[in-house]
């Protein structure tokens, strides 16, 4: 069942879409992401960085044969989108994503536009229920799971406490995947500014979204199992820049990494 839009009550996706200078969104994400901008400035850079990020890997992965990728906690629609990254350079790729915010829903006609060779599809799923996105049928119907896939958890783990066993949902996820696939994740720490990303946590929480950081250890974690590739698990602006970052690791405070299943 959808879950209703309520407007009242700030989104990650909506209040990240506010961040990246989009028009999506809602009094109640502005009005968080305004609180959190108050705690911490940089939180309007981090947005803006992950995304270099995500096309940076999403390219390798297309160019090293990767033709499968399913992106979870894709968000409102932000050009490039995966689809469009991974199609400029093997047209026949094909892509699911899988968002919770029935505004993203409503949008996701512009995530499914797919190059000819390639398919696009979107499910409306929970990342804490892996089962539930590996068993839908809109996924089923593009991806082959017997054959490898890229996994995108672009700053979306840190939305899950240690309650909900994070670690447990990836590796359930991975672990119904076969070898040669790809698990890619960017997620958010205080290591390099403690008090700043801290007191943004915090004021995240009281909108009514968890937040939690965690620390190069804690993101390695994700990994147990895998081959990372070079250089690791390494702030976002360290992992295989295209240029000398203008920000520091402190203002963009996002680990990054991706790795292969053996």
């Amino acid at each position: 069942m959808p879950e209703p839009l309520d407007t009242g009550r700030p989104h990650p996706a909506r209040v990240y879409d506010y961040l990246l200078g989009g028009k999506d969104n809602f009094a109640a994400d502005r009005a968080a992401a305004a609180e959190g901008l108050k705690a911490n400035p940089n939180a309007a850079t981090a947005p803006r960085q992950n995304r270099a990020f995500l096309r940076r890997t999403v390219r390798l992965l297309a160019e090293s044969g990767i033709r499968q990728f399913l992106d979870i906690g894709t968000g409102l629609p932000t050009s490039p989108n995966v689809h469009e990254i991974a199609q400029a350079v093997a047209p026949s790729a094909r892509v699911v994503y899988v968002d919770n915010d029935p505004l993203v829903l409503a949008h996701a006609r512009a995530l499914l536009t797919s190059a000819p060779e390639g398919r696009t599809a979107y499910v409306e799923a929970n990342l804490r229920d892996a089962g539930t996105i590996l068993d839908a049928p809109e996924l089923l119907e593009v991806l082959d799971l017997r054959q490898p896939v890229a996994v995108l958890l672009f700053a979306v783990l840190h939305f899950l406490e240690d309650d909900a066993d994070p670690y447990a949902v990836v590796g359930k996820l991975m672990s119904a995947l076969p070898s040669g696939s790809h698990l890619v994740i960017s997620h958010i720490t205080a290591d390099h500014d403690p008090e700043s990303w801290a007191r943004f946590a915090e004021i995240m929480r009281r909108q009514g979204i968890g937040t939690r950081l965690r620390s190069q250890a804690e993101v390695s974690r994700f990994f147990t199992g895998l081959e990372l590739l070079e250089p690791g698990v390494v702030p976002i602006l360290r992992w295989r820049p295209e240029q000398e970052p203008e920000f520091t690791d402190a203002q963009v405070a996002l680990y990054g990494g991706v790795a292969r299943k053996p």
